[in-house]
């Protein structure tokens, strides 16, 4: 969903040892599946309880409270850098706590469950969903698209004049590919160490291709199939669905030839795999096997990006096999190379002129240090194509735009003399695309605003009416219609919220626009990146290879000083005369947990006038004592107690549900019937499917800051336990805050890791390929 994709990294969950028990251990992976940007939660996942109602009006005591506390009863007006009381060790992270970097790409696989394998089995009916319908229109148009492309003349020039181990590993894919050999050594070694010996049981290896987001549902005899090869591997049965959905209608024949292919599920962890292959082999495999290290390699690739990477360092690849017992990481990558399951890169390097003689001495020129050459990557096709078809798309939409004088503002001016325009500023600078956009349609031009979500929409006021979200767009469900190439009959297409677009659906965005259409991509640098692969807005940023536009328009009040400060590195005190900022120290996760219910039921509503229903509780993660499962369950607790008779849900309860991996749709359940649960989100009414109420819904009264990016309510709690520590960084504290239009309470149990995450915690660079490849197409020669 969109949560997660300037982040900090996260943890990868640490490996767990093999098990005999086959069955328990795939049984354990498929009912608490990793969630994508956090590290392994071991805490459970139901809500403290407390025996006795809180006092409804309770409020921070006087010794809990700043000293700027007006009164007992009512929340505490204080800065948000003021320090709280809690306990030197409630800032020890934990490493259930993980980081809101590795946030879901996909919501759907975050829990798919030993139940929602079965829901999936039940999805043989030929009706589809709004999602599928929008999965099935995205692949149309993919398909289009690479139709258009294959007409253009002349290869792509990525990976052109290679060097070292990236040529020799390139050729060995050309040649592999074009039927002229079988694949070979790949790296230069003295003695080359001889091969094991494959045992002459296994069978030959199958090279599982890129899964898309959703699959579309399984057919029944392919279902009963799969369970059949699972229980005679020990798995769970009711993971047919989803390993039927992952691979196709050869799901079953595929797992008997290459048991490793059990890692296509969501959750399943390789020890897990393992022991599936060696019920299914037994000694006819080993940790060396040829199958079993092209399924880790892909396995590795497909987990960093769900952290955002588009690509690996070739070491790092090679790091992760040697940690799950691989004993020759360098013939691993070879073999997956070899077998077109992963493709190698590097980046051609910029040709420098080389000096004359008489300019240095031969000694000299000996002892100048060489450049470091550009790294080896390793990446999947699905990534590499789309860095490249988006690389190629802007570069179009560069050279075809007419450059024009526009009259008006900065934006503006800019806009008409260039094909692309970045535009960057806080929530109060998205009056100024807006106003771009307006301005294009006084001049005749067809021109759309598209933002992230539909709430981003709705906070452009008036202006938002004609404005569409970024997957209806690309849907069809809104927007102007396609001309017989797929494009867009648009002249100006302002995206908001840019920072959100990952780089599969940039490319596709892109890729629908005309030549000559203008495109300005406006949004905040300084939020959490997109929960996608891909860092796009970032990578074009830096590629210099645009106009950008810096607004000079601040974010007003208490809230916008306070925020502005964050993105500066800085947690500044901030006078809140209106109680805008209150800090609630808390000593443990379920105080916090007891404070966050007493805020959103009592004290905003009472001191601040924010009604329940307009205050969203935002945390760190899933897991944990204080995340969004135990949140959720307390706030439904109080605010609308039921049984949860309708998939653990009642009318009335706010959720958050992921139509498509990669996106958030927050809403409340209105009723069920068979077909599945009916939903008010926003202005619309939308039908989760019955088979898809596990593994795409839940509560949605708490969610991470990668949920919420991109939207905003009136008053916002932000809980920060003392395990959360190890989560924060400033990009997260930034996009949490800044979600808060008229209020925020932080109910602050870290001590002081939250002012030294806003001080020093800039998340990592994600490896991507986009930069090198616009520099290379739209470099300006130097005069």
């Amino acid at each position: 969903m969109t949560e997660p994709s300037g982040e900090t990294a996260p943890e990868a969950p640490e490996d767990v040892a093999p098990t005999e028990d086959v069955q328990e251990d795939v049984r354990q992976g498929a009912a608490e599946p990793e969630e994508p940007g956090t590290a392994e939660e071991s805490a459970s996942a139901e809500g403290p309880t407390t025996d006795e109602e809180p006092p409804p009006a309770e409020e921070p005591t006087p010794a809990q409270e700043p000293a700027t506390a007006e009164k007992s009863d009512e929340p505490a007006e204080v800065d948000a850098a003021e320090e709280s009381d809690a306990p030197d060790g409630a800032e020890a992270s934990r490493e259930s706590a993980g980081t809101e970097s590795a946030e879901p790409a996909s919501e759907a696989s975050e829990e798919p469950g030993a139940e929602g394998g079965a829901a999936a089995e039940a999805a043989g009916t030929p009706e589809l969903s709004d999602a599928q319908a929008e999965l099935a229109a995205q692949r149309e148009l993919r398909a289009k698209i690479e139709a258009r492309k294959a007409e253009k003349e002349g290869p792509l020039a990525s990976g052109a004049k290679l060097s070292g181990t990236a040529a020799d590993l390139l050729a060995a894919v050309r040649a592999v590919e074009g039927g002229a050999a079988a694949g070979s050594a790949f790296y230069e070694a003295p003695e080359p160490a001889p091969r094991r010996p494959t045992p002459e049981a296994a069978p030959a290896m199958t090279v599982r291709p890129p899964v898309p987001a959703q699959a579309s549902a399984p057919a029944p005899g392919t279902t009963a199939a799969v369970r059949e090869v699972l229980a005679k591997g020990g798995a769970p049965e009711a993971l047919a669905g989803q390993v039927a959905a992952a691979l196709g209608e050869g799901a079953a024949q595929a797992l008997l030839d290459d048991p490793w292919q059990l890692l296509a599920v969501s959750g399943v962890r390789p020890e897990q795999a393992d022991g599936f292959a060696r019920a299914l082999l037994g000694a006819a495999c080993g940790p060396d096997d040829p199958r079993r290290t092209v399924a880790l390699t892909v396995w590795l690739l497909e987990r960093a990006a769900l952290q955002g990477h588009t690509a690996l360092e070739i070491d790092t690849v090679r790091a992760g096999l040697a940690g799950h017992a691989v004993p020759d990481p360098g013939s691993a990558v070879e073999e997956a190379v070899s077998a077109g399951a992963v493709l190698v890169f590097q980046e051609e390097e910029t040709a420098e002129e080389e000096p004359e003689e008489d300019e240095e001495s031969p000694e000299e020129a000996e002892a100048a240090p060489e450049e470091p050459a550009s790294p080896v990557l390793l990446g999947l096709d699905r990534y590499a194509l789309a860095e490249e078809s988006l690389a190629d798309g802007l570069a179009r939409l560069v050279k075809t735009a007419t450059a024009d004088t526009w009259e008006g503002s900065e934006l503006e001016r800019a806009a008409g003399a260039h094909g692309v325009v970045l535009h960057t500023g806080g929530e109060a600078s998205r009056a100024e695309p807006v106003a771009l956009a307006a301005a294009a349609r006084e001049r005749g031009l067809r021109t759309l605003v598209a933002v992230h979500a539909d709430g981003g929409r709705r906070a452009l006021g008036p202006a938002g009416a004609d404005a569409v979200t970024v997957a209806a767009l690309l849907s069809g469900a809104a927007g102007p219609g396609r001309d017989e190439d797929g494009a867009f009959a648009l002249d100006v297409l302002v995206v908001l919220d840019a920072p959100q677009l990952d780089v599969e659906t940039a490319a596709m965005l892109v890729e629908s626009l005309p030549d000559g259409c203008r495109l300005v991509l406006s949004g905040d640098p300084a939020v959490l990146g997109a929960p996608g692969a891909g860092q796009v807005f970032g990578d074009v940023i830096a590629a210099r290879v645009c106009p950008r536009i810096a607004s000079r328009v601040p974010d007003p009040g208490p809230l916008g000083e306070l925020v502005s400060g964050i993105g500066a590195g800085e947690l500044n005190q901030v006078e809140a005369p209106g109680k805008e900022i209150v800090i609630v120290p808390v000593r443990d996760a379920g105080e916090a947990v007891h404070r966050t219910v007493q805020l959103v039921a009592d004290s905003v509503p009472r001191a601040i006038g924010v009604p329940a229903e307009q205050t969203q509780v935002v945390t760190v993660g899933h897991g944990g004592s204080a995340g969004t499962r135990a949140l959720n369950a307390a706030l439904k607790q109080r605010l609308n107690p039921g049984p949860g008779r309708f998939g653990g849900y009642d009318p009335g309860d706010r959720v958050a549900y992921a139509p498509v991996p990669g996106r958030t749709v927050t809403g409340t359940v209105l009723s069920a019937d068979a077909e599945g649960l009916r939903l008010r989100c926003g202005d619309e009414e939308l039908l989760v499917p019955k088979e898809r109420v596990e593994s795409a819904l839940r509560h949605g009264w708490a969610l991470t800051a990668h949920q919420a990016a991109g939207l905003r309510w009136p008053a916002v709690v932000v809980v920060l336990p003392g395990d959360a520590a190890g989560g924060l960084s400033r990009p997260w504290v930034y996009t949490a805050f800044g979600r808060a239009e008229r209020h925020l309470s932080v109910v602050h149990g870290v001590d002081q890791a939250l002012p030294r995450a806003v001080a020093e915690g800039v998340a990592p660079e994600r490896t991507t390929r986009l930069r090198p490849l616009l520099e290379a197409l739209l470099a300006v020669p130097e005069e």
